[in-house]
């Protein structure tokens, strides 16, 4: 609610700034003129207004928030941002009262000069903001940054003439030196909506920043980064930009008699289908639409897959094709095999090996010395990844106790391991990058206040944090081919290019990429989690953009493996649809491929592409670029798209589900079969690698850990008793 709606005094009369004696002490006055700095004061008469310098090519009206008691020398002018700042947050705090603040912040919205409508343009809009912001930017013959602010939100408004007040006319190393964290102490104090509204201030810095670099560069003559390849959707259609953006959206309406044959085969033959959502362009956009035919078509990350097909099979599918790598149909083969539902066939895609780095890297003799260590560790709990085989998984419970995670509840899995466990070692592998990005958030949460922590997780406090970090562990060898193209040279033009749009990074992205994500998520800007926590972020804020009922351009750099596109775009079309019988409003949604400059691209048109091989870093993995090409790989590491996932075509599925039921074996190589070995203690690898799994679902269901997995952590001559 905007809160300008309700206050309906005029802002330049004395009544509307009541203040008592408290509020306006001497000490606080002599803040202000000891700085001598231009802030203007609650009382709009009690100063006189000198108006600061404005250069051509700026509007030549009078600037009112240029406010001081005498005119500033350049020695004063000596990091005037930082003082300003310190000052304003004085202000703010010196109203003890919150609806006193919130008209102070009115009185300086009716300070701030109106934007001209030729800068009240999408170039020049503020993105996060609830309200419409436009935001320009110049610089003075004096290398100065100038800035003009506006917004149809008076509180918004507000804001925006306070940090106008505090960068216009600033160096551009004082616009770039003030951090979105400096800006924490300017609680205004709004009823409702807090967090909406220190999102503004930060979302308004940052866009100023942005711009100021801009003009930096232009000035020094420095060539401007080329924009990454992206996808513009609308409710008419989409947009690609750049080669790379026309390979991935090539498929997004896909053939008709394509679909008409898919569709066909499955209901003939009762097959059901569950893809991962990094599946080539072309297939992906072949089963979005043949879902709306066959309801046993299901999309998502690796976690659901299982679940789905356990669906499917109590639905009446007899087969069940997996579009994934091996590890995902030998977890949907165990599930089935769980539930009851052993005589549902299970079918890859490929008849060869559909590897996956990261599965690999855990299938290691290094990554099992890096159990032993933790065998030896009492009382030890080991996370493991789910983006591994069921193997690994049979192995490592064996030696420590094993309970699976995934992107999105690897952080409350721990922490609730942590807080029920006394003195819990935890032992997490094998992705590298999540294993580090979890230390750090665990480092910054250190650094919360307890209140914080709790909304977090409710049994932990600064000091539980700070004694856990030195019980975490986690494997440093293991990395995903596609997350780690997220590094340096990605990161620095994200910084520079894409700082003001939202920013979504899988849970497994580099350190570098997860800070920056961060950041944006602690300001409204970002998240950071599964395929399926992207996904679900996206569908927030455009719903949010529809609801507010303005044309809006929401940008969104996509943070993860780019085949992704094919659910955002359904699902984005599916609520730009939705709203066109009620809404007149324009709403582009654009999707950001953070793709590396060198990385390269490999084609193929043939059916059966022939797998080449290329060395990513220490892995040599098959390039299969599938129909819709523009994927690759880089030659400094880390792909465009997952070079395994590509290995599911369409040519494939068709092949399978044409052949089944398999009466003359032609389809041995493409079935997932059961494990037959036994593990070291002689057990079912099957029964023993689904144990971390179930634990999980119970962990999931319940939210603390299971009685069973507890006892096996505290080991036999405990008495299995929760902490």
């Amino acid at each position: 609610m905007d809160f300008s709606a309700v206050i309906s005094i005029k802002p330049y009369s004395s009544s509307f700034f009541p203040l008592s004696q408290t509020q306006t002490s001497s000490s606080k006055s002599h803040l202000f003129n000891s700085l001598g700095i231009g802030i203007p004061r609650f009382h709009p008469n009690s100063l006189k207004c000198i108006q600061s310098p404005t250069p051509p090519s700026l509007p030549s009206k009078p600037s009112s928030f240029s406010c001081s008691a005498g005119t500033l020398s350049p020695t004063q002018t000596a990091h005037l941002p930082p003082r300003k700042l310190s000052a304003l947050v004085e202000e703010f705090q010196s109203l003890l009262v919150p609806l006193d603040r919130v008209k102070l912040l009115l009185h300086y919205a009716s300070l701030l000069p109106s934007l001209p409508d030729s800068s009240r343009t999408d170039l020049n809009r503020v993105m996060g903001c609830t309200a419409r912001v436009w935001l320009d930017a110049q610089m003075d013959s004096q290398g100065n940054i100038r800035f003009l602010a506006d917004s149809d939100s008076e509180i918004t408004k507000g804001f925006c003439s306070c940090l106008v007040s505090i960068l216009d006319g600033a160096p551009p190393e004082e616009v770039l030196g003030l951090k979105t964290g400096d800006l924490a102490a300017l609680n205004v104090g709004l009823p409702g909506g807090e967090r909406s509204r220190v999102n503004t201030w930060h979302n308004v810095l940052v866009s100023m920043q942005k711009r100021t670099r801009a003009l930096v560069a232009q000035k020094e003559g420095k060539a401007p980064f080329e924009p990454f390849p992206s996808l513009v959707i609308t409710a008419e259609g989409f947009q690609p930009k750049g080669a790379y953006a026309e390979a991935q959206a090539r498929y997004l309406f896909p053939d008709k008699l394509k679909v008409e044959e898919l569709v066909k085969v499955l209901k003939e033959k009762k097959i059901g289908v569950v893809a991962h959502f990094y599946m080539d362009p072309e297939v992906q956009g072949i089963l979005t639409a043949a879902r709306k035919e066959w309801p046993h078509i299901h999309i998502s990350d690796s976690l659901v897959m299982a679940d789905s097909a356990v669906n499917m099979a109590q639905s009446g599918c007899k087969f069940i094709t997996v579009l994934g790598v091996d590890f995902m149909s030998e977890n949907v083969r165990a599930i089935l095999d769980q539930a009851g539902f052993g005589q549902v066939g299970v079918y890859r895609m490929s008849s060869e090996r559909i590897g996956c780095s990261l599965a690999d890297a855990a299938a290691t003799p290094d990554y099992m010395n890096y159990l032993n260590a933790a065998s030896s560790s009492r009382p030890s709990l080991h996370v493991i990844y789910i983006n591994t085989s069921l193997e690994t998984k049979a192995y490592a419970h064996e030696l420590v106790p094993t309970i699976t995670c995934t992107s999105s509840n690897v952080v409350q899995t721990i922490l609730q391991a942590f807080a029920q466990v006394p003195d819990l070692t935890v032992w997490y592998g094998p992705d590298s990058y999540m294993g580090a990005n979890i230390k750090e958030l665990f480092l910054q949460m250190a650094m919360m206040s307890d209140e914080e922590i709790a909304e977090i997780h409710p049994e932990h406090n600064r000091d539980s944090i700070k004694s856990l970090l030195p019980r975490l562990h986690y494997y440093e060898d293991g990395t995903c081919i596609v997350h780690h193209l997220f590094g340096h040279e990605v990161v620095e033009k994200i910084n520079e290019m894409y700082c003001d749009a939202f920013l979504t990074a899988h849970f497994e992205v580099p350190g570098e990429m997860f800070s920056l994500a961060m950041e944006a998520k602690r300001r409204g800007m970002g998240v950071v989690g599964s395929t399926q926590n992207i996904l679900d972020f996206i569908k927030q804020r455009v719903q949010e953009a529809l609801d507010r009922n303005v044309d809006d351009h929401l940008k969104f750099v996509l943070g993860t493996e780019s085949g992704m596109v094919t659910s955002i775009v359904a699902a984005v079309r599916s609520l730009l649809d939705s709203s066109k019988s009620t809404s007149s409003t324009k709403i582009n949604v654009e999707i950001v491929f953070p793709v590396s400059s060198d990385a390269m691209t490999e084609t193929s048109t043939s059916a059966s592409p022939v797998l080449e091989s290329i060395k990513i870093g220490d892995f040599t993995v098959p390039v299969v670029p599938g129909v819709a090409s523009g994927e690759g790989c880089s030659i400094h590491g880390g792909c465009a798209s997952c070079p395994y996932m590509k290995m599911n075509s369409l040519s494939s599925l068709l092949h399978v589900c044409h052949h089944l039921p398999d009466e003359r074996n032609n389809l041995k190589a493409y079935e997932t079969e059961r494990f037959k070995s036994r593990t070291p203690q002689g057990k079912s690898i099957a029964d023993v690698g689904c144990e971390p799994i179930l634990h999980m679902r119970h962990f999931q269901a319940k939210k603390e850990l299971s009685e069973g997995l507890v006892y096996q952590v505290l080991g036999p001559h405990s008495n299995g008793k929760l902490a």
